[in-house]
């Protein structure tokens, strides 16, 4: 049947009307943006724990479904928000993994569009089968009718100071004084972090800046009892599993670190805790602090990217693969699997850090 020129252009009208509008519902829509193959490429700095959860292929397709390629680089989360030589580069977004950078951030002249928080991690103490047996026979360890285990994070501190040996607190199999191990907290959250924890607990309470001037000199020797730090929580666990109980049998870092170790190859867990090695026990400070991982907006561009991290389906890859708790502190996806009963369902002994000036004064302690 012949068709008209007249009917023929109505058609093509038509088709292009709804094309048209076809094109700008999905434009309009961020979780369709990957469809129209239009794709922003955002940089920025990142903080080393984050690194292997923004390189996993799941959720660089995710990202990409929503027109987003992330091109991040691993910073220190203090470096990244007070360094003029990582500033000056024009970063779009920061990531680092405490709240309070945000405040530093500013101080430092940083722009700041937005900031919310993305995902939440514990700070736990990383340790070892044989040393936890012992604390707990010195009644610094204790263990939940759950299997999890906690940590009067003060008596150690306090045994630290002492100069106790690790026979003295149940841990025979370890020679020497007693020592826990953090980054350091001019460069790293994780060590940032436990610097101000440490200073609440030997202050007994919330750390202000008089109790600074009394109790800095005390978490200044804890500090300088460690040694060399690393300057990357990733480093430094890295450091904990190769050396073994020996090397490092104490040391700081985050909840979701052994996660998503031991979710990267659920095999070679198996032949560890099969094995008659001494195998890794996470142990939760009481009090510990909540290590906040907050993306700071600098280009508008960012917020995209805001958007898509706080999606069910991204909220639900960081917790079953990587093992990051969501905004509130609670797992955002299946609890089930091969890290069943290792992590609490809710982490309630919790302390505020001290406010950004405190920790800023701290920090130039700890640096001296």
């Amino acid at each position: 049947m012949a068709i008209s020129r007249r009917a023929f252009g109505v058609g093509l009208l038509a088709t292009g009307v709804a094309g048209t509008g076809g094109y700008f519902a999905v434009k309009d829509r961020p979780e369709l943006q990957g469809l129209l193959g239009n794709r922003t490429t955002l940089t920025g700095f990142i903080g080393g724990e984050k690194e292997a959860f923004l390189a996993d292929p799941d959720v660089i397709r995710a990202l990409a479904s929503r027109g987003l390629t992330v091109q991040s680089r691993v910073a220190g989360s203090v470096e990244m928000v007070r360094e003029q030589a990582l500033l000056s580069q024009n970063p779009q977004f920061l990531w680092p993994s405490s709240s309070i950078m945000v405040d530093i951030a500013r101080q430092n002249g940083v722009k700041i569009r937005d900031d919310r928080v993305m995902l939440n991690t514990p700070v736990v103490v990383y340790s070892w089968q044989p040393v936890a047996d012992g604390l707990m026979k010195a009644g610094l360890v204790t263990r939940t009718g759950q299997g999890h285990y906690h940590l009067d994070l003060k008596a150690l501190l306090d045994a630290i100071l002492a100069g106790t040996d690790w026979s003295k607190l149940g841990v025979n199999m370890l020679y020497g004084r007693a020592r826990i191990i953090s980054t350091d907290p001019n460069r790293s959250n994780s060590g940032f972090m436990f610097a101000g924890l440490v200073l609440s607990l030997l202050s007994g309470n919330l750390a202000t800046a008089e109790s600074l001037a009394e109790f800095g000199p005390k978490a200044q020797a804890i500090f300088r009892n460690m040694g060399f730090k690393s300057p990357s929580s990733g480093k430094l666990f890295e450091q904990y599993l190769a050396g073994g109980i020996g090397g490092e049998p104490m040391i700081v870092g985050y909840e979701n670190q052994l996660v998503e170790w031991i979710l990267a190859d659920r095999a070679r867990w198996d032949r560890i805790m099969a094995g008659a090695g001494a195998k890794p026990v996470v142990l939760y400070p009481r009090p510990t602090v909540y290590s906040a991982h907050p993306l700071i907006v600098i280009d508008e561009a960012a917020n995209r990217l805001v958007d898509a991290l706080t999606t069910p389906a991204l909220q639900q890859l960081a917790w079953e693969k990587h093992g990051f708790r969501g905004p509130l502190g609670t797992p955002t996806g299946n609890t089930s699997g091969a890290i069943t009963g290792l992590l609490p369902a809710d982490v309630d002994a919790v302390l505020p850090m001290p406010d950004a000036g405190v920790m800023l004064a701290l920090l130039d302690l700890l640096a001296r």
